[in-house]
């Protein structure tokens, strides 16, 4: 039986074949920024975060906070302000204002993923002895401080069998100095019943090099809680991209 011919064939004349149903036809691409999240969501699914540029990961967190317009320029003007994906959601509040269009919605949705990033780390150190998770530790503590603008004095408080009970700021100062009170650390020490402690802090500049100052403050609080029995493990300045050891140098 011929083939009944379309409009265009059988001279302006309608095609007799019924449409196909409306549900049936592909849907045309959305325009605009709708059509370009449904592509980065799709990219995301299917092939996981590590497929993401880091403009591109930097947009998704975008999505939650701008809902209808276009993320790539903002999140293209944060990665060129601080350089990575983890530098601009790392960066101090006030520096994410000066960006053209980081509103609070935006720093609020960036401040989110950092915290969430943190609090997963930290959930692993916490499942085992830090001593036996060393480098797991130190990516923690890294993430934690190396982007800090001003020095801070944490100091991570052990259990009999190493495992971190708390993790706390004990002071924070300048950008290159920061009080500490061996004291107040015995004190928290009593307090949280703790065994052993290792003690953090970084360096803004980026160079890890203990002063004469960080040294002579490790042997103060080394003699206030050794007299309560707790021993210090180490301690710790984290630069940028390094840390230091006291214990590998020798120093405690």
């Amino acid at each position: 039986m011929p083939r009944r011919k379309g409009m265009a064939e059988a001279g302006g004349f309608p095609s007799l074949l019924p449409e196909p149903p409306a549900a049936s036809r592909p849907a045309p691409p959305a325009p605009g920024p709708e059509g370009h999240r449904g592509r980065m969501r799709r990219k995301l699914l299917a092939a996981g975060p590590d497929a993401l540029l880091d403009h591109e990961l930097l947009e998704m967190v975008l999505f939650l906070a701008i809902p209808r317009q276009e993320t790539k320029p903002l999140a293209k003007a944060l990665i060129a302000r601080f350089g990575s994906f983890a530098a601009a959601i790392a960066a101090p509040v006030e520096e994410l204002k000066q960006v053209e269009g980081a509103g609070d919605s935006v720093i609020a949705a960036l401040k989110t993923v950092q915290g969430a990033a943190l609090r997963l780390m930290r959930a692993e150190v916490k499942e085992r002895s830090v001593l036996n998770n060393w480098q797991r530790l130190t990516e923690y503590l890294a993430a934690t401080l190396s982007r800090e603008r001003i020095e801070q004095f944490r100091v991570l408080f052990l259990d009999s069998k190493n495992r971190p009970i708390a993790d706390e700021a004990q002071a924070r100062g300048t950008v290159n100095h920061t009080p500490v009170y061996p004291r107040e650390v015995a004190k928290r020490c009593l307090e949280l019943q703790a065994t052993a402690v290792i003690l953090v802090h970084n360096h803004p500049s980026g160079d890890p090099t203990p002063s004469r100052a960080d040294i002579e403050m490790t042997a103060e609080i080394k003699a206030a809680v050794g007299v309560l029995g707790v021993v210090v493990h180490d301690h710790l300045i984290v630069g940028n991209g390094r840390h230091l050891s006291f214990r590998r140098e020798g120093l405690l």
